[in-house]
């Protein structure tokens, strides 16, 4: 599978120490749109997210390291040696970022920190991605999507005071500081444009957890008091007969009204108790059950009808493989296939639309080091030094 020329990033290369999700995540966005990565593994085990979920009988292929890195080449090195880490010194005088989501300092240890790549290579970028930031008094503790839940404030905000602690579900942190890498990166190719210099460029899933709650901090920061679009007291998920429905009640100037009309209900917006924002809080727990009260008695598509005709904000409250399935997701052409050497790879395409420069699958998800021969190769290794290096098991 060739290169597209016309891609954005085709001639951008990257060396990707990255694994599990906030960095692979990153660092695929940059190939599915034409740079050409290369991925750091380690031999016999690779990202720790080819072996992290129990699926094949060998755990080096499942569906979760499937996902993160189409696009991509492999190559197994044994950098506690000299001679596997001078093949990144060498692969470092011709790229142009190299992306690591390590802890802090480790890259540094490795004798990869920016200080001396860019003495091979003063134009490299040098991006990182951590759990809690480069310094502070979490610097140097593990960094995980769970955790950064936990300490960013995510996990205690409920839309319900009653509801119990629970951790998200799909990794949050990681996605979020993921695409904020890929922003920093870009940023700094569009800088080097301009300087003809590198930089450093860092995110973390603590920083990008609270960002992500920029008006929530902003009302805290601000008035200090909490707020929630979810809490409002109009808003809620609610059973039908045969599933659940959600409904936004805001955005009009009396959405308690047509809420009523299209439950049925006399028009609540009359009663003094309820006329105004302050009295529907007040009396949150009234409204809810009157509401739960009328969704329950028919189904979700005949309120979803009565919804949509007073142009309320509502939404059938489905399940993923509901979603995939949805004629929204196949309009939009979310879900591709790929060829893999298993056969046909249906994965999560890219939520990018670009008329010009679009989108690419190039090649499948690699094994792991099944491009080391080739990385070597281009980067001008001989054949004979490149079989010398596999002997003494330095490329697996």
């Amino acid at each position: 599978m060739e290169t597209s020329a016309t891609q954005p990033l085709s001639g951008v290369r990257v060396i990707d120490f990255t694994q599990v999700m906030l960095g692979p995540s990153a660092t695929q966005v940059l190939a599915d749109y034409g740079a050409d990565v290369i991925k750091i593994e380690r031999p016999g085990a690779g990202d720790l997210s080819r072996s992290s979920i129990p699926d094949d009988p060998d755990g080096l292929d499942n569906p979760v390291f499937r996902s993160l890195n189409r696009n991509k080449r492999s190559i197994a090195l044994d950098l506690r040696k000299e001679d596997g880490k001078a093949i990144i010194y060498d692969l470092v005088r011709g790229a142009d970022v190299v992306v690591n989501n390590f802890r802090a300092g480790v890259m540094e240890r490795m004798g990869f920190g920016h200080d001396e790549l860019a003495r091979i290579n003063p134009r490299i970028i040098c991006a990182f991605g951590s759990g809690f930031g480069r310094s502070g008094p979490l610097a140097y503790k593990g960094g995980q999507d769970i955790l950064a839940q936990a300490l960013s404030g995510v996990m205690r905000r409920k839309c319900n005071d009653d509801e119990p602690l629970a951790v998200y579900a799909t990794s949050l942190c990681d996605y979020t500081a993921g695409m904020h890498l890929v922003q920093a990166i870009l940023l700094a190719l569009l800088q080097r444009e301009k300087t003809g210099r590198g930089q450093q460029v860092a995110v973390s899933l603590f920083e990008s957890m609270l960002a992500m709650q920029m008006q929530e901090a902003a009302m805290w920061l601000q008035r200090g008091r909490h707020f929630s679009w979810g809490s409002y007291p109009l808003t809620g998920g609610f059973e039908t007969t045969d599933g659940a429905i959600v409904l936004v009640g805001a955005f009009k100037t009396n959405p308690l009204q047509d809420i009523c009309a299209a439950l049925g209900l006399h028009d609540l917006s009359a009663d003094q108790r309820y006329a105004t924002f302050a009295g529907q809080v007040a009396h949150k727990a009234e409204l809810q059950a009157m509401f739960r009260e009328r969704f329950a008695s028919n189904t979700t598509e005949y309120w979803l009808a009565q919804l949509d005709e007073r142009d309320l904000l509502c939404a059938p409250v489905l399940t993923l493989a509901e979603a995939l399935g949805h004629d929204q997701t196949k309009a939009n052409g979310t879900v591709v296939t790929l060829d893999g050497e298993a056969g046909a790879l249906p994965l999560i395409g890219t939520p990018l639309a670009l008329t010009e420069g679009a989108f690419r699958l190039r090649r499948p998800p690699p094994a792991l080091g099944a491009d080391g021969e080739a990385v070597l190769s281009e980067a001008g290794y001989s054949a004979e030094r490149i079989a010398a290096l596999k002997r003494t098991g330095i490329v697996a």
